[in-house]
């Protein structure tokens, strides 16, 4: 019953996903991915995942849906938008990414999705499936690709060319017989504002590859350690997370506010100055960032980070 109207089941799912916020949608077949397991394969055997040994698990898993969701049909790819409007107001304030700046994306997402799924099963029936934020073995960038909803810039980051990159990217990988988008074109033509742009050349002259091990989130989140000396004075201020890919892109003029009270900053976030940084307590980091995605570099990561910083 459930897979007999494709066409109808694809229009509810993407009007009832619009309606929750999400601002695009894309459907694709779920099948193994072979050029891109075969680039992954690349990647990781160059080192690009520096310390991140995790990106090493699971293989299968990453390349073919239906390991992940025995039976899987569908991939659903939805984006949800982050950009916020206002930034923080000391310029010498040590920085942080904008996706960081109001609560964990990976609960207010799933929660969503969880919503969306239980929408699906009222609506169409009962159907196996999973949901990803950015919190499994799923190549998310690539999906959404394939889906239509972006293509992946020379900054390797999924670019929508009515609205940026400022997004979370999430998954529903269903039984479920959908109606599949295709990919649409690369609008990158002959920039290179993000290559050039880069402090710490994590992206190789003809872009399109990413070399996590020298990328400035990487540092500053990912890395456990000692934070390399030969790249102090590199990062441009960021204590989390690097926007900077982001900011020079010409498509993120197209960028708007987004309209989720969650990602909204505390209250105190954005007028911290340089000092009040330098000389943060732990009670301040718990109080600031209480559900925040920063408390994934924990008080003495971040301290560290910005010790970093400091002349």
């Amino acid at each position: 019953m459930k897979n007999q109207n494709k066409s109808l089941h694809t229009r509810l799912i993407k009007e009832e996903a619009y309606r929750m916020g999400f601002e695009f949608v894309g459907v694709s077949k779920a099948e193994l991915m072979e050029p891109e397991a075969k680039r992954l394969e690349e990647w990781l055997n160059a080192g690009f995942h520096g310390q991140m040994s995790y990106m090493e698990n699971h293989f299968d898993k990453r390349v073919d849906p239906t390991k992940l969701v025995p039976g899987a049909k569908s991939v659903i790819s939805l984006m949800y938008n982050y950009y916020p409007e206002k930034s923080q107001e000391d310029k010498d304030a040590p920085k942080l990414a904008k996706y960081a700046f109001g609560k964990d994306y990976h609960h207010v997402i799933k929660d969503k999705l969880k919503d969306l799924v239980s929408y699906i099963q009222e609506e169409i029936g009962e159907i196996d499936g999973r949901i990803f934020v950015d919190s499994a073995p799923v190549m998310e960038r690539d999906w959404a690709k394939r889906s239509g909803i972006g293509w992946v810039g020379k900054n390797t980051l999924l670019i929508n060319p009515k609205r940026g990159s400022y997004f979370f990217l999430a998954e529903i990988i269903s039984d479920l017989e959908l109606d599949f988008d295709g990919a649409i074109k690369d609008y990158c033509g002959t920039c290179t504002k993000c290559i050039d742009a880069c402090p710490t050349d994590a992206i190789p002259e003809e872009g399109y590859v990413l070399d996590g091990s020298k990328c400035i989130s990487y540092f500053t989140i990912e890395l456990k350690e000692e934070l390399p000396k030969e790249m102090k004075g590199k990062f441009e201020n960021w204590m989390f997370g690097c926007d900077i890919c982001q900011d020079v892109c010409p498509w993120n003029r197209f960028s708007k506010q987004h309209t989720e009270p969650d990602f909204d900053p505390h209250p105190e976030l954005l007028s911290m100055t340089k000092k009040d940084w330098e000389e943060i307590t732990e009670d301040v980091f718990k109080k600031v960032f209480q559900k925040s995605a920063v408390k994934r570099t924990k008080f003495a990561g971040l301290k560290r980070n910005i010790g970093f910083l400091e002349d």
